[in-house]
């Protein structure tokens, strides 16, 4: 049995997410069915992190163990060739040591938020990004942005159906960088909660159209509930765009 280790790049607009569903297409699903044709084992993929539905992969990490022996780039080969119908490719294969896990050996996960502050409506970037026709003030949102580093209870930016054991994280880094009618907002932690990013993303919206003030998102980080959340961003300008082992 050998482990291989993925980075795997994805368009999500077609999935239910990267977890399989019993009701819809998955990431995970489609790379499986690919390794079962190729190989005839039935295999679990396990993946650095689980992106919903709609949420984009420029490099996400995954291992999958396959007993039949093969070399990585002739993997990499075979696996994209089967998936050529859908939006998933394997960028990169590699054997790792049997100990390596994608998931639990990872030690940091950063995304980046894609928004397009423009008037005129999307077209090839529909999906891809999230459009805002008003204009957006982005120093006061990485004014707030600040307020949300370090150590905090993030209940107030947590999914009701978050599984995670406790909602106390550390943000390493919430970045709003402009460029022209562009703005990207980067984020990195160790892990993250479910819909943390997108939710940190909306409330920085509010404050960027002036709708919140900075304090405001202090209000909302302070009150760790969910209540006090004033917008949960769409998924479309979403991706996983790393992840980091020792």
């Amino acid at each position: 049995m050998t482990r291989y280790a993925f980075t795997v790049e994805y368009d999500g607009r077609p999935f239910m997410g990267w977890q399989r569903q019993p009701h819809g297409p998955t990431v995970q699903q489609a790379i499986e069915l690919a390794i079962t044709q190729i190989t005839g084992e039935t295999a679990t993929v396990n993946a650095a992190g689980r992106t919903d539905a709609g949420v984009h992969g420029i490099a996400m990490r995954a291992h999958v163990d396959i007993a039949k022996p093969f070399a990585p780039f002739r993997l990499l080969e075979a696996l994209n060739a089967m998936m050529r119908d859908v939006p998933v490719a394997i960028t990169d294969c590699d054997i790792v040591p049997d100990d390596w896990h994608a998931r639990f050996s990872c030690t940091g996960r950063s995304y980046v938020y894609r928004i397009v502050n423009r008037r005129p409506p999307l077209t090839w970037e529909k999906g891809l990004a999230w459009r805002i026709g008003q204009p957006l003030d982005a120093q006061a949102m990485q004014d707030a942005a600040d307020l949300l580093i370090g150590l905090h209870d993030f209940t107030t930016f947590r999914s009701a159906h978050c599984q995670s054991a406790s909602p106390v994280k550390t943000l390493d880094r919430l970045d709003v960088i402009r460029t022209g009618d562009r703005i990207d907002i980067h984020a990195a932690a160790r892990s993250f909660l479910h819909h943390q990013v997108r939710s940190m993303v909306g409330c920085l919206s509010l404050v960027g159209l002036g709708k919140w003030s900075v304090p405001d998102m202090r209000t909302a980080l302070e009150a760790a509930d969910r209540t006090a959340l004033g917008l949960n961003a769409p998924p479309d300008g979403l991706y996983f765009v790393d992840a980091t082992y020792p």
